[in-house]
């Protein structure tokens, strides 16, 4: 699978982490930065990696920063992304089943380094339900589609 991968300064070494796992499971991860633990902002990492998703360079991406909330808030704000936060397997699962989540956002500072596989494992595994969830995702969509402000 194709993976757009970015982070802020306090999502650094875990993105690096993270991109070497999913390398080792067979993901092409394109990597949009930031390259260092200098201090930086985190919403063009968020833009960047939801723009490849929205355009099909990517199937699906991945943000980290400390929190997750900031770049989480900055990669929503691109059509057709579905950026969600995962702390935990279950999470992750739901996330994947319920929301169709495109975007799988980590916080740094909340995710258990003995839990990073696992939560990597079921959102990059986990199907779509459809259903119900269809629909209620089908309504984020329309709303998205007709409420852009020009």
């Amino acid at each position: 699978m194709k993976v757009a991968i970015g982070a802020d300064h306090a999502g650094f070494e875990m993105k690096e982490r993270v991109k070497q796992y999913l390398e080792s499971k067979g993901h092409a991860v394109q990597d949009f930065g930031t390259h260092s633990p200098e201090s930086t902002d985190y919403p063009p990492y968020a833009f960047r990696v939801g723009e490849a998703v929205r355009d099909g360079k990517a199937e699906r991406g991945v943000l980290l920063c400390d929190s997750g909330n900031g770049i989480a808030i900055a990669a929503n704000k691109v059509e057709t992304i579905r950026a969600t936060i995962c702390l935990n397997v279950k999470m992750a699962e739901l996330a994947r089943r319920h929301n169709d989540g495109n975007v799988l956002v980590l916080g740094s500072a909340f995710t258990a380094p003995g839990e990073l596989a696992a939560i990597l494992d079921t959102w990059f595994t986990a199907p779509f339900d459809g259903g119900r969830h269809a629909r209620r995702v089908a309504q984020i969509t329309e709303y998205e589609r007709t409420h852009q402000h020009q």
